[in-house]
């Protein structure tokens, strides 16, 4: 494919008004858009409107940018993208299709000077690293581009980048960490990974009402007095809550009622795609896939394990734990261990919200829906999550978090878990909310940092 690439004409006089005379916002100054020239064409071809293909990525470019414009709310994780640009490091965006990385950076396009914004995912096979040669060569000191996974092995174009064009710095996305972890050989000490996740309940309601609530620290759970208060002062957001549990936690999501066909595309595009062609299982295998994923979404969440996977779907213990990793290095699934001595280690599968839903209506799930959000939410505090488990099928509470013992169900949960859990910090986490010496709203995990 020829690549473009734009020539600076700094001693050109102005272009007159007219065919051609027009100006692109965020083009670096001097450069003309009417001279174009192709990367690997013959030299008496290399002028000239030829390559419709790049034409479009260049118009796109400009257009992306303008498009930044027009998304005046940024997302919480952006002033942390800020921070690092400028730095002599890449940045990657890695998060769940959806959650909004290719806006964040038509955002940074749109504030940046000298960048340039690629969709991998539209341009077909091109040779990244003389793409950005040209682009470095021309003025382009940030260049954004869009879905790397989409481009064959991009872990190599992009150390070659980071060590010989010092000048540029590189801003990308994924919506597949399938594929970084196959490149994280090539990338390692180059690359700062900025995860991008669905919102929080915190950044739903920043994003729904325009209202930015202040976070709750974690170690004010174990405060009934402090938690009286913050409810007191944020109980009205909750009525929201059951939006956001059944799939406002993601940006498309605003302004629309019927969104879960849209998840079911992108499940879609995640098995046939991602892990079809990048993790190279075969069609049949894609097949068990699918039906495992019944199985998850049907089945009450407790005793999800690799074991009840490969006796209730027919596949090997062996397939059912390398499709649940895929599915959660694509942000399907989650896994947490258990907690406890002389119990199997075999994690608890959940889903992330809302792709539970694909399977069953909300109020035949929302126990589990609630168990979903739980642990997705704890998992972004990286303090530590572990499902606790009996020995002889005796209940016991949920989950352990760093030194709390949580409980997830209803307001009229029991108590009756907590037996033997003496010295912990207990707390129930109930929807819709209640508040005492042990229970907590369950909304208040998604404020929390």
């Amino acid at each position: 494919m020829l690549l473009r690439r734009y020539i600076p004409m700094p001693k050109r006089k102005p272009a007159k008004p007219g065919r051609g005379g027009e100006t692109y916002k965020g083009v670096p100054q001097g450069v003309d858009f009417r001279r174009v020239v192709f990367a690997g064409a013959p030299p008496d071809a290399r002028f000239g409107v030829l390559g419709v293909r790049l034409n479009a990525s260049e118009e796109l470019s400009a257009q992306a940018k303008e498009e930044g414009a027009s998304y005046p709310k940024k997302r919480f994780v952006y002033a942390e993208i800020k921070r690092h640009l400028g730095e002599r490091i890449f940045i990657a965006l890695v998060g769940p299709r959806g959650a909004g990385k290719s806006t964040l950076l038509k955002q940074i396009h749109y504030q940046a000077e000298a960048s340039f914004y690629v969709s991998l995912d539209s341009v077909g096979t091109i040779n990244l690293f003389n793409m950005s040669k040209e682009l470095a060569e021309h003025g382009i000191r940030l260049l954004l581009l869009d879905e790397i996974h989409a481009h064959p092995n991009y872990g190599r174009e992009l150390k070659k980048i980071y060590d010989f064009l010092p000048a540029l710095q590189v801003v990308f996305t994924s919506s597949s960490s399938i594929s970084l972890h196959e490149a994280t050989y090539d990338l390692s000490r180059r690359v700062r990974l900025v995860p991008v996740p669905s919102f929080s309940f915190r950044e739903f309601i920043f994003f729904a009402k325009g209202e930015n609530v202040d976070p709750m620290p974690f170690a004010d759970l174990a405060n009934t007095k402090r938690c009286k208060t913050y409810y007191g002062k944020n109980m009205h957001y909750e009525p929201l809550f059951e939006q956001y549990l059944a799939g406002g936690n993601y940006p498309f999501a605003s302004g629309h009622r019927d969104i879960l066909p849209q998840f079911q595309n992108m499940l879609d595009i995640i098995i046939e795609r991602d892990m079809v062609l990048i993790s190279r299982i075969t069609m049949a295998e894609s097949f068990d896939v699918r039906r495992m994923l019944t199985f998850i979404g049907r089945a009450p969440s407790d005793g999800i394990s690799y074991s009840s996977i490969s006796q209730n779907v027919q596949i090997a213990k062996v397939k059912a734990q390398k499709y649940v990793e895929l599915l959660e290095k694509a942000f399907v699934l989650r896994r947490v261990l258990p907690k406890g001595t002389n119990v199997t280690k075999e994690p608890k599968i959940m889903f992330t919200p809302p792709y539970r839903l694909l399977y069953r209506q909300y109020d035949e799930c929302v126990g589990d829906l609630r168990e979903d959000f739980f642990v997705d939410a704890v998992s972004r505090l990286n303090i530590g999550l572990d499902y606790l488990k009996g020995t002889r099928g005796e209940k016991t509470p949920d989950y352990l978090v760093g030194d709390f013992v949580c409980e997830i169900g209803g307001r009229n949960k029991g108590r009756g878990q907590f037996k033997g859990f003496s010295g912990k910090n207990k707390i129930i986490f109930t929807q819709p909310g209640t508040l005492d010496d042990m229970r907590r709203p369950l909304f208040f995990v998604g404020m929390l940092e």
